[in-house]
């Protein structure tokens, strides 16, 4: 290279280095001039924010200077009325500590003139002794003479008037309650009976059923432990056992071997087997059935199949089972109406005759035995209480074993519930005529209406008015505590006064 070519070189990078070095500044100084903006527009800024700060501040500020001194007014508004009321109620402690006081002065002179009238009493009470020469309890009881002799009649009159009228009340309040439960309760009149006997189709079965040298009615006695008689009836088996299960059995297998035809011991033991399930099936049925007819839930599986055990027994020709749903439906009637445990009063009407399944089988009235069952069992204490109750001999302690004896009364009582005999009619009769005549002054008694009513005839000189209603009252108690009955008895004693004479 040349030096010419050298020179022109350097003399361009030079004149390059120097413009490039004028144009760097020129950026750099317009760079310093917007900075400088940038800040002092900051500035203002930052001075505009601080200045409306403290002026935030101080109107915060002002506010709660203004809240403080309003809650100071109210609270020295508050210490003022406190003060107020703490001065009144001093002056009312003083006022009745003075009344306090006054009221004491006023006791202690009370208490001094009653010891002053009773010293008075007492001499007046002297004197009057010593004027009428009789004591106090002696003049008190001469009183009490005059005045029964006086007002003996009006007593009677107003004995026999309030009597009449609560009779009349309490009548025509139990008779609106129990005809609504009738009402609204509707059954069959007669109850369907347990079969106890089982019909021949001829006497050629007769023969088949005793098998050869009597071995098939002995198999068939040992299998279900029921007597079976076949030469009493004509035409007809007799079954005979105190268990109303076993005789239901003893019906069913029988009717099945009959229709089998095929009757040998081996045959008998597979047909009562069968018998036994079928009649379980049917019990615990029959108990189900039951409970969910008369709406009682939650009953233990234990007392479900006592009550289907009812379905094979009868009480005077009624079935006990189809009385105890009817009764569960009246007492849930009646118990609606005055206001009782609705559900306590059918699950024990329901139950009441529990222990008429096991009388058989344990010893005493089934009334207790259904209450010790259902207490085993885990019935509720109320429910037990007022099945033991439902007879007479038990007190009754609560409204819902009055409603379970009082429905109990009624169901055996409606017509053609119960079947009972001449005899036992008779019987009957006589007890309730010695009943009457065992009271002093009786002259006659006579039992009439069926045992609905008992007339009794005093002698008059011996029994007067007031004595006779006393007298029908304790006759009526004795027949209550005495004898066993459905429905009510009338006790109506007549004393009767005549005066003969004759003109000639």
């Amino acid at each position: 290279m040349d030096p010419i070519t050298i020179v022109l070189t350097v003399a361009g990078l030079a004149i390059g280095f120097g413009a490039n070095t004028i144009i760097t500044k020129k950026k750099l100084g317009s760079a310093q001039d917007q900075a400088q903006k940038e800040l002092t527009k900051a500035k203002k800024e930052a001075d505009k924010a601080l200045a409306e700060a403290r002026e935030e501040a101080n109107r915060i500020a002002e506010q709660t200077r203004k809240e403080e001194q309003t809650r100071r007014k109210e609270f020295k508004e508050i210490e003022q009325r406190l003060v107020t009321r703490e001065e009144v109620l001093d002056r009312k402690l003083d006022e009745l500590d003075k009344r306090g006081e006054k009221l004491r002065k006023g006791e202690a002179e009370v208490e001094e003139l009653k010891d002053e009238i009773r010293v008075i009493r007492t001499k007046q009470q002297e004197k009057l002794e010593k004027i009428a020469k009789l004591t106090k309890d002696e003049a008190a009881g001469k009183l009490m003479q005059m005045t029964e002799r006086d007002i003996r009649g009006d007593l009677t009159g107003l004995i026999a008037k309030l009597q009449n009228e609560a009779k009349d009340q309490a009548e025509e309040q139990a008779s609106l309650i129990i005809a609504t439960a009738m009402e609204r309760m509707a059954s069959e009149v007669t109850a369907e009976r347990t079969v106890t006997s089982v019909k021949l189709e001829d006497e050629e079965m007769k023969g088949r059923i005793i098998g050869k040298e009597g071995r098939n009615i002995q198999a068939l006695q040992r299998a279900t432990g029921v007597d079976i008689m076949v030469d009493d009836t004509p035409g007809y088996v007799v079954l005979s056992s105190f268990d109303p299960v076993r005789r239901e059995v003893a019906r069913q297998a029988l009717e099945m071997l009959m229709k089998d035809g095929r009757i040998h011991p081996g045959r008998i033991e597979e047909v009562v087997a069968k018998a036994q399930k079928n009649v379980e099936k049917d019990v615990v049925r029959a108990g189900e059935d039951a409970a969910r007819e008369v709406g009682v839930i939650g009953i233990p599986k234990e007392i479900l199949h006592l009550l289907g055990e009812l379905k094979f027994r009868t009480s005077y020709g009624q079935n006990v089972l189809k009385h105890s749903t009817e009764m569960a439906h009246i007492a849930g009637i009646i118990a609606e109406e005055i206001g009782a445990n609705v559900k306590t009063a059918k699950y024990a009407a329901l139950v009441h005759d529990l222990g008429k399944a096991l009388t058989h089988k344990m010893e005493g009235k089934h009334h207790h035995i259904s209450g010790e069952m259902l207490r085993k069992y885990g019935a509720p204490e109320a429910v037990a209480v007022a099945a033991e109750q439902h007879h007479d001999d038990v007190e009754a302690t609560t409204v819902e074993s009055i409603i379970v004896r009082v429905v109990d009364a009624i169901s055996a009582a409606r017509p053609g519930a119960r079947n009972i005999s001449a005899e036992n009619f008779v019987e009957r009769m006589k007890e309730l005529e010695n009943v009457a005549t065992g009271f002093d002054g009786i002259e006659k008694a006579y039992a009439i209406s069926a045992g609905r009513e008992v007339r009794i005839f005093v002698k008059p000189q011996s029994i007067d008015d007031l004595a006779a209603i006393r007298l029908a009252r304790d006759i009526a108690t004795k027949i209550e505590s005495t004898m066993q009955y459905p429905g009510t008895i009338k006790v109506n004693v007549i004393r009767e006064t005549r005066a003969v004479e004759f003109a000639k």
